[in-house]
């Protein structure tokens, strides 16, 4: 199948596609991109609605007119069309392992930084949930509870990383990718690795020096 026939809906500013292209870039691959403006609503207009109805991005459309969203999920349809470089696993125990460290940079990061941002950035007051759904107001408590977890991630990324220099697998990985993009994202709302995080410091570093990091 190819790539070119399909299009990604993205926002270059945020996270959730950032990962999705990053992804791309890894396994060498280019998907044709439709940038949709969140901040200014356009993913709630009835143009993109008709493309997702849940009004979130990435939004992928393959060439037959099949939809895919939530940026996991379409990178695991790109790892089963290019499974190399491999990216989540090859065999059970890694495939396991991965999975588990990227479920912990998205519930104990990326989760906690999203819930500090969107119930503490002005243009979000009536949208702290994403997507399409009903009008949710801001909970300045939510913002501070995600401060506090996100936090609590940042420290426990560091002590992971005084063993290992790649979370999972003994080599990069698409967990890899969700940490440096919440590293990225944690930095909107003021969530920074600073001298008691060396080893959180020298990771990113190292992912910021791969071509990937630019996507």
């Amino acid at each position: 199948m190819r790539l070119d026939d399909m299009r990604l809906y993205d926002m270059k500013m945020a996270p959730n596609p950032r990962r999705v292209r990053m992804f791309l870039a890894e396994k060498g691959l280019a998907v044709p991109l439709v940038e949709v403006d969140i901040q200014a609503g356009a993913n709630l207009s009835p143009e993109y609605l008709a493309v997702n109805p849940r009004g979130v991005v990435p939004t992928l459309v393959l060439a037959d007119g099949r939809v895919l969203d939530e940026s996991i999920a379409i990178c695991r349809y790109v790892e089963a069309l290019r499974p190399e470089p491999n990216l989540f696993g090859r065999d059970a125990f890694e495939i396991g392992e991965i999975e588990q460290w990227q479920r912990r940079m998205e519930f104990d990061g990326m989760f906690n930084i999203a819930a500090a941002f969107r119930n503490s950035a002005p243009a979000y007051a009536s949208r702290g949930a994403p997507g399409s759904g009903p009008e949710t107001p801001a909970i300045p408590a939510l913002a501070e509870r995600g401060q506090l977890l996100g936090r609590q991630w940042l420290d426990r990324l560091e002590e992971a990383l005084a063993t290992r220099e790649w979370l999972a697998a003994g080599r990069f990985t698409v967990a890899d990718i969700t940490a440096f993009i919440c590293l990225d994202f944690a930095k909107w709302v003021g969530l920074r690795a600073g001298p008691d995080h060396p080893n959180v410091t020298a990771y990113h570093a190292r992912i910021k020096a791969r071509p990937s990091a630019a996507a």
